[in-house]
């Protein structure tokens, strides 16, 4: 038996040993744990983005992003944050003062207010000013300064930048003769009584020309010349009536490029603004 037991063969078991565990391991589980939280952050990303406004995302934002050591308004504390309390301005280190001192916050809000107050009153001066202007041009609720036959040229509309009274051509009766710059009987009527209304106020006037496009294209458009030429007519014929050189802001032509109807052709396009400007500006 003993020497049967000694030439027995000898095994050796070996067992395969895997680092990281294959499959059965634990890293891919922190990767995909990760991915998954990024996911997350992602669509909660997406979401707040579709449901905020701009003035909620920018809050997020400055809460992500703190400006309080460099903001123009200092809070109280030590160091870096030090200042007075919350409403000290521009120094914010130690003792910042910036400006409080000059003025109150109750007076600063107050003076604020009516400066407001008074800019919107002055705004609201004007505007009647521009309004009675127009009242007395068209005869709203009364007698018109201008004759029946010359109101179907004028349309009038208020805008920022004062009372646009625009006068036009109409079919058969023409503001010029021919393609020229000499103003017909209606042109001048319609000159005269708006210089005698304008001096009733001391607001600045603008004068822009317009023309209709020309049929055919020519080498030499009289365009351009004639729609300042009939500008620069109205001018004088309103300064003759009372209105003084220095109020005139500006004299435009604008030739065929700023039409009034959608047909370049028409004589509707034929038209001189009168623009009362509004001097609260």
């Amino acid at each position: 038996m003993g020497a049967a037991g000694a030439n027995a063969p000898i095994i050796i078991k070996r067992k395969k040993v895997i680092a990281g565990g294959g499959h059965h391991g634990g890293a891919w589980k922190v990767a995909y744990a990760d991915f998954v939280t990024a996911m997350m952050a992602f669509f909660m990303l997406m979401w707040l983005l579709n449901a905020t406004t701009e003035q909620q995302r920018k809050g997020i934002a400055d809460y992500f992003s703190p400006t309080l050591p460099v903001n123009r308004i200092s809070g109280g504390g030590d160091g870096m944050f030090g200042g007075d309390n919350i409403l000290s301005e521009q120094t914010l280190a130690q003792n910042g003062t910036g400006a409080s001192h000059l003025v109150a916050g109750d007076e600063a809000v107050t003076n604020q207010s009516a400066e407001a107050e008074a800019s919107a009153a002055a705004a609201a001066a004007m505007v009647a000013v521009l309004e009675e202007v127009e009242t007395v041009l068209l005869g709203r609720g009364g007698e018109s300064a201008l004759p029946e036959e010359a109101l179907r040229h004028i349309v009038t509309r208020l805008t920022d930048e004062g009372l646009v009274i625009e006068i036009f051509d109409v079919d058969g009766v023409s503001l010029f003769e021919g393609d020229t710059a000499v103003p017909s009987t209606v042109m001048t009527e319609v000159a005269v009584v708006l210089g005698r209304v304008f001096a009733m106020v001391e607001n600045p006037v603008a004068f822009e020309g317009h023309t209709a496009a020309r049929p055919i294209v020519v080498l030499d458009s009289p365009v351009w010349d004639l729609s300042t030429d009939r500008a620069m007519v109205v001018r004088k014929l309103i300064q003759g009536a009372g209105v003084a050189p220095s109020r005139i802001a500006r004299v435009t032509g604008h030739a065929d490029r700023d039409l009034a109807s959608a047909n370049p052709m028409s004589v509707r396009n034929n038209r001189i603004e009168v623009t009362l400007l509004r001097s609260d500006q």
